[in-house]
């Protein structure tokens, strides 16, 4: 009879902040960071409505991605100034956000949206732009994406607790999580005058328009 290869079990970890159940040594929190995430314990719920997962995990995934793109376009321009450790402090959670989407779009057996490569470009060029017109036009740009991510993950956990609130637990937790993070970035942002930039009300509008798009497109293609 053949062997068996064992196969290993990996957990998944939502970073940045390790979960206390996981073992010593948690990560240090950033200065006005939140409490520690849980880490992941379990694959995919059976029974799930493929469908509905499908599009929350596939959007995400392309959210957190252009988002990084955005933090590193801003980080190109700005990343030697002195508003360039608070960029790369939101742009460190966003990498974290993505890995775990990287790891739930494998979880759940769900492709990427095939307008990753445009984002890809989209991204940067937002941030690079914005940060071009300054700290404060980088902070707009960051409170307008942030707030439009967060109303995003608020209509996500909506769905999700009308669908089975204890079926997708799990998922929830990463999305409040997420969606807490996001909040503080717009948060840093108006903190870091962004509302004080040329034209403010004009560019938030444009780029939220703009996160429409995006998020209607890679919920379906």
């Amino acid at each position: 009879m053949a062997a068996v290869a064992a196969v290993p079990v990996v957990r998944l970890s939502l970073g940045r902040r390790r979960c206390l159940r996981c073992g010593p040594g948690p990560r240090p929190l950033p200065a006005g960071g939140s409490a520690p995430r849980p880490c992941s314990t379990q694959a995919a719920p059976q029974g799930i409505n493929k469908p509905v997962i499908d599009r929350i995990i596939r959007v995400d995934h392309a959210g957190e991605y252009g988002a990084n793109r955005i933090y590193a376009g801003q980080m190109a321009v700005l990343g030697r100034s002195s508003v360039g450790p608070v960029i790369q402090q939101m742009w460190n959670q966003e990498k974290v956000h993505l890995k775990k989407f990287n790891e739930l779009m494998v979880a759940y057996r769900v492709r990427p949206t095939v307008l990753l490569p445009f984002w890809n470009v989209a991204g940067f060029v937002l941030g690079a732009g914005s940060a071009l017109l300054g700290k404060k036009g980088a902070m707009a740009c960051t409170v307008a994406v942030e707030e439009s991510i967060s109303d995003h993950y608020n209509n996500q956990i909506r769905t999700l607790m009308e669908e089975d609130p204890e079926k997708y637990k799990e998922l929830l937790q990463v999305i409040k999580q997420f969606r807490d993070d996001e909040r503080e970035h717009h948060d840093i942002g108006i903190e870091h005058d962004a509302e004080a930039t040329p034209a403010y009300s004009v560019l938030k509008t444009a780029i939220q328009l703009g996160c429409k798009a995006a998020i209607f497109l890679s919920e379906r293609i």
